[in-house]
């Protein structure tokens, strides 16, 4: 069974592997900076937009990940359903 894909879809995507990487170079970055304010609120500010982005990733289109912390409580087994996000 495919998922039904739209711009939304695949916009949102591309937010989230946008955040992902605002989140890693910031990592990178606080790992030799500790000390630099406000490098660490910009990757407080991506964490959580991470999460919302995710979150409506997955209300709308299904899970992320099949288990940990995005996942959500589901009716049926939707991870099963093609194309996973790296799919496409």
């Amino acid at each position: 069974m495919h998922k039904q894909l739209d711009e939304n879809y695949y916009r949102l995507l591309h937010d989230l592997q946008a955040a992902d990487f605002v989140l890693v170079e910031l990592t990178l970055y606080l790992d030799t900076h500790p000390e630099d304010a406000h490098a660490l609120q910009q990757f407080n500010e991506f964490s959580q937009k991470r999460r919302q982005i995710a979150l409506e990733y997955e209300c709308l289109y299904g899970p992320l990940l099949q288990y940990g912390q995005n996942a959500l409580p589901q009716q049926t087994w939707e991870w099963a359903e093609t194309p996973w996000p790296w799919q496409v």
